[in-house]
């Protein structure tokens, strides 16, 4: 009886493997992250090293997320292998640069999923992503508003510690609500 409710999934098998994709991103996501918090701890930027262990937990939710609804939906999700995550970076503000590019990215991933899920009728797919589409537009804004604070107050002399002062001030902001 298992395996008859286990043979039949509404996913069909390009939403499947799109879902599965993006979970492969995610875990990505969520290790270099952790690899940029670890940059920073290394370098001295204790809130942005707290901020970025953070970002890491949420992307693995995201992830977690995106694997129980295969798997809720009769498909099969694919444990990730994570490879090539770099453990260091040019520059403090390089960091946030990649935070910002991996977010836009991921933005256009979700976007390309919903628009294949409304290409295949599959409505009920394309209404469970719209929570992450809404969450990408957190996390973009968020990733800019760092990235303003480099030209805000500047690297020069103590603005380095000036910006990592301020980044649990934007990050956990209400951004853009």
């Amino acid at each position: 009886m298992k395996d008859l409710l286990r043979l039949r999934t509404s996913l069909t098998e390009e939403i499947e493997a799109l879902l599965n994709e993006q979970i492969k991103v995610e875990a990505y996501s969520s290790s270099i992250y952790l690899a940029m918090s670890s940059w920073c701890d290394r370098n001295g930027y204790d809130n942005s090293a707290g901020y970025l262990e953070k970002q890491s937990g949420e992307e693995r939710e995201h992830m977690l997320k995106l694997f129980r609804y295969v798997n809720d939906l009769g498909g099969s999700a694919v444990s990730p292998e994570v490879t090539n995550i770099p453990q260091e970076f040019d520059s403090f503000k390089g960091v946030f640069e990649m935070a910002l590019q991996q977010e836009i990215q991921v933005t256009s991933n979700f976007n390309r999923i919903a628009d294949r899920c409304q290409k295949a009728n599959d409505y009920v797919t394309f209404q469970f992503l719209q929570w992450f589409l809404k969450e990408q537009v957190e996390e973009e804004y968020v990733a800019r508003r760092i990235l303003e604070l480099f030209d805000v107050i500047g690297e020069e002399g103590a603005g380095r510690w000036e910006i990592d002062k301020h980044i649990p001030k934007v990050s956990f902001g209400n951004a853009g609500e």
